[in-house]
Formats: structure tokens, sequence, C-alpha cells
């Protein structure tokens, strides 16, 4: 993985600094770990760790900027995107914050909330979270398929429902 190219993609002119920052800290972490011997460390989620949150404000920004959630939503607390895409979410849970339906609708398609969704399972919430039967522990190629999966679906998400991008 290489920043420099990842600079040159669409969606890096849509990032916050900040977000910027975390997709750079990802880098940086898996190129010191590729140095070091395999099995270093029993689970390697750490290095998706910061792109995975930089993932989560990139979707809430999208999903605003595509007038799928309020500027309320936005900056609520209590909006969360797992939440808002998944797809067997139930109905009485699904009020006006379940983006899944719009983004379809917005696409004419389920193939890019899927991949939102599927890329949001795998590569943030079932590493983030502990469940005592599944451990979800990763290898530092599993680190850097989970980097490349959240990069390729943003990516792919600015080509299927693209915004306004800044001028860079």
């Amino acid at each position: 993985m290489d920043l420099s190219v990842i600079k040159k993609r669409v969606l890096w002119g849509y990032l916050t600094e900040a977000q910027k920052d975390l997709i750079g800290q990802s880098i940086v972490l898996f190129s010191q770990e590729e140095r070091e011997e395999e099995g270093r460390f029993h689970d390697y989620s750490f290095l998706v760790f910061p792109a995975a949150k930089a993932y989560e404000g990139v979707l809430k920004k999208l999903f605003l900027d595509l007038e799928l959630i309020s500027p309320q939503q936005y900056n609520s607390n209590r909006f969360r995107i797992g939440r808002s895409l998944n797809p067997s979410l139930p109905e009485r849970l699904r009020r006006n914050s379940w983006v899944y339906s719009k983004l379809t609708d917005r696409c004419q398609s389920e193939d890019l909330p899927q991949l939102l969704w599927q890329t949001w399972k795998r590569s943030r919430n079932l590493l983030f979270h502990w469940f005592p039967k599944h451990k979800n522990f990763i290898t530092r190629v599993g680190a850097k398929n989970r980097i490349e999966m959240i990069l390729s679906a943003m990516d792919q998400a600015f080509d299927t429902c693209p915004v306004n991008l800044p001028k860079t």
C-alpha cells in the first residue's frame, strides 16, 4: 500500500484532514509492521482501526451530502452507521435513520449498499467488538485486505453515487 497512490484517488479530495490523517496512519502502521516478522502479534486489527474510523466519517458525510440523513442526524452522537446500513434491521427500528433502502433507491441497485454494509461489518464491526464464540483475530495480510476493502468501498461509493467534490 502506497499513500502517494491513494492520494491520487478521487476520494482523497473528499476526505477531511482528520480522515486523511487516519488513512495515512493505517498505511504507516501497516508499512512498519510489514518490515517485522509475521506473527509478532496475535491480532493485527490495530492496523485497520484508523482506516475504519475514517470510513465511518466518510459514510456519515456521504449520507449527508446525498441527503439521505439530515444535518441533525449527521451531528448527532446517537446516529449509528451500522444500524443505518443493516439490511436485516427489523421494520420497527427503521424509521427515518435507515439509509440502506434510501441508498438502494438512489443508486437503483442494492450493490453499493451491500458493499458498504459488508465492508462495515467485516472491516469495522467484527474487528471492534468482542464476541465470545467468534474471536475475529486477523493476520497482517488480513489487515491489509481490510484496509484495501475500506478504500475500495469508498472509491465505489464515489463512482456509483457521485457528490460534488471540492476542487484540489
